[in-house]
């Protein structure tokens, strides 16, 4: 299935006053990471809103696990890649690793929305072009 890497420095904003990340800041990245993943497979978020008139992929449902901490300064690598794909969601496992080490993993389940006639935000099958680069060794 479709992979991704990225890499970033921690800022010191993102960091408490233990000076490791506040936990809160890994989600923020991962969702970032979740938008370079798309971006890589060529559908960016204004493509997707302006082009195909969809809300986009909200998140449904959010796991991480922390093994090691970082810290200001720290340059990691986020390897992110799509793990499944339903109908209309599909899953994405986060992996930010920190000298080498693993240092949290996160899962994500995303929905494919839109708003229906009504203005409501619904579920929606993914586009075929997208669901097969999902699905594509990229």
């Amino acid at each position: 299935m479709f992979k991704n890497e990225r890499q970033l420095q921690i800022e010191w904003g993102d960091c408490d006053p233990a000076d490791i990340v506040f936990y809160p800041r890994y989600f923020a990245f991962f969702d970032a990471s979740t938008g370079a993943l798309f971006e890589a497979m060529g559908y960016t978020l204004r493509h997707i809103r302006d082009e195909l008139k969809d809300v986009g992929f909200p998140m449904v449902d959010t796991r991480s696990q922390f093994f090691k901490p970082s810290k200001f300064g720290d340059k990691v690598v986020i390897k992110s890649e799509i793990t499944e794909v339903g109908r209309a969601s599909f899953g994405i496992r986060h992996q930010l690793f920190n000298d080498g080490n693993l240092a949290v993993e996160c899962t994500e389940k995303r929905v494919w929305a839109c708003h229906n006639a009504e203005g409501v935000l619904k579920a929606k099958p993914i586009p075929d072009d997208i669901r097969a680069k999902m699905l594509s060794h990229g």
